[in-house]
């Protein structure tokens, strides 16, 4: 346990940011599971739409900083690829 004042508040704010971004990462996690779970079905009007949530919540997980760039566009194509595979 930190006793320095500014390291105990630092530990504060970190766990706060660990909950939040956890928060994010799963949800981002669940949209993408639904997307696949839709593509599978064959349903291609509810799949193409769970794959639009998937995207911007992968795209808003970007913004709040808890994915890179780069490896959100990674997720995306692959997501997006595998979504079409499955529709045929």
């Amino acid at each position: 346990m930190a006793n320095i004042k500014s390291q105990i508040k630092r530990n504060r704010q970190n766990e706060k940011r660990k909950l939040a971004n956890r928060a994010v990462r799963s949800e981002m996690k669940t949209r993408i599971k639904n997307a696949v779970e839709t593509a599978e079905s064959g349903d291609r009007e509810a799949a193409l739409e769970a794959l639009r949530l998937a995207q911007k919540r992968i795209d808003k997980a970007v913004s709040k900083g808890v994915l890179k760039k780069q490896t959100a566009a990674r997720r995306k194509s692959r997501l997006t690829k595998q979504v079409e595979q499955l529709l045929g």
